[in-house]
């Protein structure tokens, strides 16, 4: 009998599932459920950008696209972050299309970050960044936010944690799970703190088109020299609920692109060719999908604060993404606890704030990228939850 712990990769053994999953596998196995747990849009990538995609296949347009991806793409890409971010990049070489936003961030670190290297990791945040930097060898780096700075960033909270041994900072905004977003003011503050230092930013934006409350989001890559050492990473899952189409891109100084298309060009080869076609039509002509998403995300993004600050679980106002992060500490509970005995008790999914880390402890994530209705039961049988609670 092999003994298979002392073949694999003990850096792998130790990772922990997403937490993420947890809760939403054993949702899946009862009945009546309902969750909102997972942060896919409730939306149907829109008529006409499926009708791009299945065109490329009646054309058949189904061979190997360029590591890099299909060059129209890239033009669009190059268009819409000129357009969108006040940033220009050039499509031949500081654009890459990759598998999901996620492929994308692993590419970037893998790129960057060499054995005994610090990643600034700001939490709560985002499942992956903790376990790819471990398996790049690389030291995560936690820097804890609070609810009293909204979950922000604050320049004097990275400065507290540079050290010569830092080789990136990751900037997750706006956030999955707060909803909290960075306002210019706060990045020019952050790119004052790397001005001098050869610190890269991975700016995992993917969630850049869903901010709300009339301020658009603002690229750390628009301020100042601050494009020179950053990598953007986004994706169309979001923003034109295509997260099943697996797309996404990085766009970054040429020296740092080259390096990650080598990783990309080995682990995958090229992105999905029928997803590239789509997203050339999602940025030609998916503007007005956009608006009307993010005008019903804002709509049931009111309802869902209000829903919870009424039944006593104080939630701070999130302004981008699509989840809230309501504060359990009042019940006495673990935020595991808390999603575990709802669960069965109520039969609705949530995800607990500890599975994007320790900073995440006492508060919750809900989705609203559910339906009115969906969310008004959700709320109706954590309401009750909250009643028994308290009794």
């Amino acid at each position: 009998m092999l003994d298979y712990n002392s073949i694999l990769n003990p850096t792998v053994i130790g990772m922990k599932p997403s937490g993420i999953r947890k809760f939403f596998d054993i949702a899946e196995e009862m009945k009546d459920v309902i969750s909102l747990g997972v942060g896919e849009p409730d939306f149907q990538t829109p008529w006409h950008i499926r009708q791009a995609g299945i065109a490329s296949l009646e054309e058949g347009k189904t061979r190997y696209t360029s590591n890099w991806g299909l060059k129209e793409l890239r033009v669009a890409i190059a268009k819409y972050m000129q357009e969108q971010n006040n940033v220009k990049y050039n499509p031949n070489d500081e654009i890459l299309v990759s598998v999901g936003g996620s492929e994308a961030i692993d590419a970037a670190i893998r790129a960057i970050v060499s054995p005994g290297d610090e990643v600034l990791i700001p939490q709560p945040s985002f499942v992956c960044y903790d376990p790819i930097t471990r398996l790049a060898g690389g030291v995560p780096v936690i820097i804890s936010t609070t609810a009293e700075n909204e979950f922000r960033l604050t320049a004097e909270e990275l400065k507290a944690h540079i050290t010569p041994k830092t080789k990136a900072l990751i900037l997750p905004f706006p956030s999955n799970p707060t909803g909290a977003v960075m306002r210019r003011q706060d990045l020019c503050q952050l790119a004052k703190v790397l001005e001098g230092t050869e610190i890269m930013v991975i700016s995992d934006e993917i969630y850049s088109e869903l901010t709300y409350g009339g301020e658009k989001h603002v690229s750390i890559a628009s301020i100042g020299n601050m494009r020179e050492r950053t990598i953007i990473v986004n994706g169309f899952s979001k923003t034109y609920s295509m997260t099943g189409w697996r797309l996404g891109f990085a766009c970054g100084p040429a020296p740092v692109l080259s390096q990650m298309t080598k990783i990309h060009q080995f682990a995958i080869m090229s992105a999905p060719t029928t997803a590239q076609y789509a997203a050339i039509e999602a940025l030609k002509n998916g503007r007005p999908d956009v608006e009307a998403m993010v005008e019903e995300y804002d709509m049931r993004r009111r309802m869902i604060v209000d829903g919870f600050c009424q039944m006593g679980l104080g939630c701070f106002e999130p302004k981008g993404a699509f989840y809230v992060f309501p504060c359990i500490k009042s019940t006495g509970l673990t935020s595991e606890e808390f999603c575990e005995q709802l669960l069965y008790s109520k039969q609705v999914a949530l995800v607990p704030g500890v599975a994007f880390g320790e900073s995440g402890e006492g508060y919750l994530r809900a989705s609203y990228c559910y339906s009115v209705s969906h969310i008004k039961e959700a709320l109706a049988r954590i309401g009750e939850f909250v009643e028994i609670l308290k009794k």
